[in-house]
């Protein structure tokens, strides 16, 4: 085998309490696309920050061509040929597309930035993607599939070797995911070394060569991937024998709804948002919203907790009609709401775990009503013991902490608040498949033993399939089918939005 383009040996990184990465080897070869793989907190994101010069490394050494190298920065490493696209577009949303491709490397002339030439190579660099939009317009004006492609032609420009994908699908729908491996095999062909970090094992097997497993911050080894079986995989990624693993796989009964309705709409409304609504939300039922990008499942979602308002139809709750004009009144009816993005619109990074599980109870309670720090401590104790929640200690601040932990932490947070109605918005997404799982099962639980009303999103239609036991099917910010028993499958969710309001 030809040399290797990167050789990671013997890393080590310790936090205060934790010891992130022992001993890991990484290699990658020019010209390949190489899967890291592993649960949250596996070390994944913590090898990739200590090659890219956000951590120093506590042991070990990084050979790039042979030649060893140790970046302090981003920066450094960017010098180096080693280039990342993040699940959240670093880019400057209020800059130009041609700004934001040559932020910090402007080319000049006579001592003035020189625009002309800014634009026209960003064009150039853009065409070479398959992507052809006007630079000169700012980058918000673009969804982040776009922005992506943006931030993949900013790291080839800067001549890099390295370009490091991490979870770059996340927001993206099956067209745009289709156009984004086509440029990543163009990179491959161009002898550019990829390391592409996700969560979705169809695409893995789909566009990479090799893969390595990290758990609990160690090397659980590298393999070709056409030669690693999928259950094989899952079963060394979370540490399970390969039996357990088909197990763990099999959910639990759906659950059986009451008779009781918690909350209805009828011809629901929301100007701009919502266009018709109508549903019955059953106590001890899990119900999905189904539908495409755009469709309006999250828009519904929000309308149902008092983020949208109801501008036409009724809503009800508990059979008396609402109208919920804001989060708080939602919370005091007993709605519960964890958001898309957890990142943006659900952890408050530089909390604690334990402040952010109590977050919304003290919310409720107002600003005048402080709960004592013991009340505190056993919520946040009882909760990070019942969900299973990954932390050195309950005050350790919630950034710090995996994805899917940190999903743990927010629905923790509102399990606080005793809901009768919990909505999931994406709860599953850019988190690893055991956790994916525990949470599935969790929802379908609440329903089953406590009798909650549980309304599912996700992108992912096979987890849809197997937690909800309802399916209401949008399309273009209306309701236009629900699906019941035998209904509820990936054909009939496909059909309903070919089909309409068949």
């Amino acid at each position: 085998m030809a040399a290797a383009l990167l050789e990671m040996r013997n890393i080590d990184k310790v936090f205060p309490g934790v010891r992130a990465l022992s001993n890991v080897d990484f290699t990658l070869h020019a010209g390949e696309i190489h899967s890291l793989m592993g649960e949250n907190g596996a070390g994944k994101s913590t090898l990739v920050k200590v090659l890219t010069g956000v951590y120093p490394k506590d042991g070990g050494t990084i050979h790039l061509n042979g030649r060893e190298i140790s970046p302090k920065t981003p920066k450094e490493a960017q010098e180096e040929g080693i280039s990342t696209v993040y699940q959240e577009v670093n880019l400057c949303p209020n800059l130009t597309v041609a700004e934001n491709i040559f932020i910090g490397r402007e080319p000049r002339r006579f001592g003035f930035i020189d625009w002309k030439e800014v634009n026209r190579r960003s064009v150039e660099l853009l065409q070479k993607l398959d992507v052809d939009i006007d630079v000169n317009k700012t980058l918000d004006n673009y969804p982040v599939a776009i922005q992506q492609m943006v931030a993949i032609a900013r790291a080839v420009d800067v001549d890099a070797k390295i370009l490091i994908l991490d979870e770059p699908t996340s927001s993206l729908n099956e067209g745009e995911t289709a156009r984004l491996f086509k440029i990543v095999r163009q990179l491959q062909k161009q002898g550019m070394g990829i390391i592409f970090i996700s969560h979705f094992l169809e695409q893995i097997y789909e566009l990479c060569d090799h893969i390595t497993i990290l758990r609990n911050g160690e090397l659980v080894g590298s393999y070709e991937l056409a030669k690693l079986p999928r259950l094989e995989l899952i079963a060394r990624m979370v540490g399970k024998d390969l039996n357990d693993v088909k197990d763990m796989d099999k959910m639990a009964e759906k659950s059986v709804p009451s008779e009781e309705v918690f909350i209805e709409t009828d011809h629901a409304a929301s100007i701009g948002q919502i266009k018709d609504v109508s549903l019955q939300i059953h106590k001890g039922e899990v119900i999905g919203f189904a539908g495409l990008l755009g469709s309006g499942r999250t828009e519904t979602a929000e309308m149902l907790f008092g983020l949208k308002d109801v501008t036409g139809g009724q809503l009800k709750i508990n059979g008396k009609a609402e109208k919920l004009a804001n989060p708080m009144a939602a919370m005091k009816d007993g709605i519960a709401f964890c958001p898309e993005d957890r990142k943006l619109a659900g952890i408050i990074g530089d909390l604690t775990v334990r402040e952010n599980i109590i977050l919304a109870l003290q919310a409720m309670d107002g600003m005048f009503t402080h709960i004592p720090y013991s009340e505190q401590v056993k919520l946040a104790d009882q909760f990070i013991e019942k969900l299973r929640i990954k932390v050195s200690d309950r005050d350790q601040l919630i950034k710090n902490l995996s994805g899917g932990n940190q999903q743990k932490v927010i629905i923790a947070r509102w399990l606080a608040t005793h809901p009768q109605f919990l909505i999931l918005d994406e709860p599953t997404r850019g988190i690893d498949v055991g956790t994916k799982t525990e949470i599935q099962k969790m929802a379908v639980e609440l329903a089953k033993t406590e009798g909650m009303s549980v309304a599912f999103i996700s992108s992912e239609m096979d987890e849809m399939v197997r937690t909800c036991s309802k399916l209401i099917v949008m399309r273009d910010r209306k309701k236009v089918a629900e699906l019941t028993g035998e209904q509820v499958s990936s054909d009939g969710v496909m059909q309903a939005i070919a089909g309409g309001d068949n």
